[in-house]
């Protein structure tokens, strides 16, 4: 059975953030990759692309994915940004992988998941000015690519490459594969 990614988007969400995920993870390595929404419907990106997405949140647990993604964008640091608090830490009882970039690390600081592990974002102000109850400032590591610690995943939005490949690696792709995915993405910068 091939494993599950579930991501999560909301209006103004980053186009590059999910991108290889989604373009590369289900295609080429097999993942079954479904988009949920906290609002179904036609959603724009910061880049202007509208899509429409069917499933909301109430469908992800019923789904039962291995991983559920956060794609960050403009919406997670406005006061309506939708508090998915309650289903992040209920993912994270079932031991399934948690992952947030940019501005979805905002979700996971919300939720409290970042206070007791190891994790980065865009930088340690953005998560203390956008999300009240965190308090994982000592864990905070300044990175320019993404950290993974107990089942929680955490990048800045300048880290798609390293977040991708930290998400396909905890959903069991053969580390040879993960290797091969960041050399042939890091080519053009050799």
């Amino acid at each position: 059975m091939n494993k599950k990614a579930a991501v999560i988007m909301t209006p103004g969400f980053a186009d590059w953030e999910y991108a290889l995920i989604a373009g590369i993870g289900g295609p080429f390595y097999g993942l079954e990759v479904a988009f949920f929404a906290p609002q179904v419907g036609r959603i724009r990106s910061q880049g202007g692309l509208v899509c429409e997405v069917s499933k909301g949140l109430d469908e992800l647990a019923a789904w039962h994915p291995d991983a559920v993604v956060v794609v960050g964008g403009t919406l997670w640091e406005r006061e309506q940004a939708p508090d998915i608090g309650a289903l992040l830490n209920a993912q994270h009882l079932r031991g399934i992988t948690l992952a947030g970039i940019c501005g979805g690390t905002l979700a996971l600081a919300r939720a409290g998941l970042l206070n007791d592990r190891a994790h980065t974002s865009n930088e340690v102000g953005f998560l203390t000015r956008n999300a009240k109850n965190y308090t994982g400032e000592p864990l905070f590591i300044a990175s320019a690519s993404a950290v993974a610690d107990t089942n929680v995943i955490t990048a800045p939005g300048t880290a798609p490459v390293s977040f991708a490949a930290a998400i396909f690696s905890a959903l069991g792709i053969d580390e040879a594969t993960v290797t091969q995915f960041k050399a042939m993405l890091a080519a053009e910068h050799a």
